[in-house]
C-alpha cells in the first residue's frame, strides 16, 4: 500500500497521467469533429495523405518511414496528426538556438593538428574515418594519448573514483541514469569532499533516467552540497517531441587530463552490487592526454545551453604542452552525436566500422534493433568473407525490445553473420572491434533511439595499445555465450514470429 501511495505522489505518476489525459482529450476532440463535420473529416484525410507522401520522400531511416506510413494507412483520419505530434523530428526553437550557439563556440576550439593529419594520409582507413568525423562535427583526430579498456563496470567505477580523488581543479560528471545505492554513495562522497576543498564540481543527469529513482528537487540538494548541477531536459506532462530527446551520454572528466566513457550509468546494477538480469557485463574506456579536451568541451556544450551564463572553454582546456608526445601509440577520435543536427554521427561510425572490416568484425550491443540499411550492411560484410559476430544479452532487461532483437537473428544468420547470446546475463557494453586494428567504445546502441533521438558519445581507435585487451574480452565472452543456430530460428512458432514482426514494425517507438 505504501508503494502505491508513494507512486501516486511521484513525478512519474504526474507526468504519465498528464500525457495520457492529453492524448485522450485530443483523440476525443478529433473523433467528435470528424464525425460531426464531414468537411473536417476529409480535410484530415487529405492532411494524412499529404504527410504520407512527404514521409515517403524523406531522407530518414526506413523503419521510421514504414511505421508512420502504416499508422496513416490504418488511421487515415488521425494518422497525420499523430505523426505531427510524435513522428516528426522537431527540435524546440529555444533548444536549437542554444545548442547551435554552443556548437559555434566549440568550433573555435576544433583545430586539426596538421602534423597528425599528414601522418594519417598514409593510412586509407584512418584517412576515411578522419574525413567523416571532421565532416560530421569537426571532431579532430589525436595521437600520443593513453587508453585503458575496462572489461567490467566494477573496474571502471574504481578507476573513476581513484581519478576523482586526485582532482585538483575540476570534476565534470554526466550520466543518463542516476539511482541511489552504493555506487552513487561512493562517487557522491568524493564529489562533496572535493567541492568543499574548492574543486569545481559539476554534474549533469538526465531527468528521464532519474525521475523514478530520485526526488524531484534532488538537484537543489546537490547544489547545497557545493555541486553545481543541471537536470537535462526536465520531463513535463506535455505532448512534445523534445521529451524524447534524452542525454544518453556517460562522461567523466578530471582536471582536463583524464576522461571516461562507456556503458555504465550510476546505479548499482552496472557494477554488480545489485543483481537484476544475471551478471551485468559492461565495458568502458579511459582516455589520458590531449584528446581529453574533446570531452571537456562537449560537457561544457551541454552545460552552457542549459545555463543562464556561459562557461568559457578556455578556463578548462589544457594546453598541448601539458601532455607528453610519447604517452601512447595509435590514433583516436572522440565523437559526440546530437539530434539537433542532420549528422547521424553514431550510426555513421558504426557503418564505417562495418564497411572497413577485412578479416573480422565483432560487436557487442544490448539492443539489436536495426533497420533495413544496417541489416544489409552487416549481411554484405559477411558476404565479403568478413567474420561478423554479434553479442547480445542472454537475459534481457526489456522483454519487448529483446523480441525485436530476436526477430533480426534469422536473416543475419542466413547471410553468414554469427549471433551469440551472453549466457551469464545482460550485456550492456557497446563495443566494436575489427582486424586487431580498429575499435569503438561508447554509449551508442544499435537502435533508433541512439542513432536519431539521443545525445551520445564514444571513442574510435586505430592501432592503439588497448586493442588486444578488447580482443581478449570478446574471446572470453564468446566462451561463455550460446551461438544461435539457424535451426533454432526456423523452429520458432508462427504466432511468435507474427508478434515479433508487429513489435519490429513499432520498434522506432520503443
Amino acid at each position: 500500500m505504501k508503494n502505491i501511495v508513494h507512486f501516486l505522489k511521484s513525478k512519474a505518476f504526474y507526468v504519465v497521467s498528464g500525457l495520457i489525459l492529453q492524448v485522450l482529450i485530443l483523440l476525443i476532440f478529433l473523433f467528435y469533429f470528424s464525425s460531426q463535420f464531414i468537411l473536417i473529416y476529409y480535410l484530415m484525410v487529405l492532411l494524412s495523405t499529404v504527410i504520407a507522401i512527404v514521409i515517403a520522400g524523406k531522407d530518414q531511416d526506413s523503419s521510421s518511414r514504414l511505421l508512420w506510413i502504416f499508422v496513416i494507412l490504418a488511421l487515415p483520419v488521425f494518422g497525420g496528426i499523430l505523426y505531427l505530434l510524435f513522428g516528426a523530428k522537431k527540435i524546440p526553437k529555444a533548444l536549437m538556438i542554444k545548442d547551435r550557439q554552443a556548437y559555434a563556440d566549440y568550433k573555435q576550439y576544433a583545430h586539426q593538428n596538421m602534423k597528425t593529419l599528414q601522418a594519417t594520409g598514409e593510412d586509407p582507413i584512418l584517412d576515411k574515418m578522419v574525413s567523416m568525423a571532421w565532416a560530421n562535427g569537426y571532431f579532430p583526430v589525436y595521437e600520443h594519448c593513453s587508453l585503458r579498456y575496462f572489461p567490467t563496470g566494477q573496474e571502471q567505477c574504481q578507476a573513476i573514483i581513484e581519478a576523482m580523488s586526485r582532482a585538483e581543479k575540476f570534476i565534470f560528471v554526466e550520466t543518463f541514469i542516476l539511482d541511489n545505492g552504493r555506487m552513487w554513495d561512493a562517487i557522491l562522497k568524493v564529489m562533496i569532499e572535493k567541492a568543499k576543498a574548492g574543486v569545481d564540481v559539476r554534474f549533469i543527469y538526465d531527468d528521464f533516467g532519474a525521475f523514478t529513482h530520485m526526488q524531484p528537487d534532488y538537484d537543489q540538494w546537490l547544489e547545497s552540497q557545493g555541486i553545481k548541477t543541471h537536470v537535462f531536459n526536465p520531463l513535463k506532462p506535455q505532448l512534445a517531441m523534445q521529451m524524447n530527446n534524452r542525454d544518453h551520454r556517460k562522461i567523466i572528466v578530471v582536471d582536463g587530463v583524464t576522461a571516461f566513457t562507456g556503458g555504465i550509468n550510476i546505479a548499482d546494477e552496472y557494477v554488480n552490487m545489485k543483481k537484476r538480469f544475471g551478471y551485468w557485463k559492461d565495458m568502458g574506456i579511459q582516455v589520458s592526454g590531449k584528446a581529453v579536451e574533446q570531452f571537456t568541451i562537449s560537457f561544457l556544450q551541454i552545460w552552457n545551453y542549459q545555463a543562464n551564463r556561459n562557461t568559457s572553454y578556455s578556463s578548462y582546456v589544457r594546453p598541448g604542452a601539458d601532455f607528453p608526445e610519447t604517452a601512447g601509440t595509435g590514433f583516436l577520435i572522440p565523437f559526440f552525436d546530437a539530434p539537433t543536427d542532420e549528422n547521424d554521427t553514431g550510426k555513421n561510425m558504426h557503418m564505417n566500422m562495418i564497411n572497413m572490416a577485412n578479416e573480422y568484425l565483432w560487436i557487442s550491443t544490448p539492443y539489436l534493433v536495426i533497420d533495413a540499411e544496417m541489416t544489409a550492411t552487416l549481411k554484405l560484410a559477411a558476404a565479403n568473407g568478413v567474420d561478423v559476430r554479434i553479442l547480445v544479452p542472454g537475459i534481457p532487461d526489456k522483454k519487448m525490445v529483446y523480441q525485436v532483437t530476436k526477430s533480426n537473428y534469422q536473416p543475419l544468420i542466413e547471410a553468414g553473420v554469427r549471433v551469440y547470446e551472453y549466457t551469464p546475463g545482460f550485456i550492456h557494453g557497446k563495443v566494436f572491434l575489427s582486424d586487431d586494428e580498429n575499435a569503438l567504445v561508447g554509449t551508442v546502441n544499435m537502435d533508433n533511439r541512439s542513432y536519431y533521438l539521443n545525445y551520445e558519445c564514444g571513442v574510435w581507435m586505430r592501432k592503439t595499445g588497448c586493442l588486444q585487451d578488447i580482443r581478449k574480452d570478446f574471446e572470453s565472452m564468446f566462451e561463455v555465450s550460446h551461438e544461435v543456430t539457424l535451426a533454432e530460428c526456423r523452429s520458432v512458432k508462427w504466432p511468435v514470429r507474427f508478434y515479433r514482426d508487429v513489435l519490429k514494425l513499432f520498434s522506432p517507438l520503443i
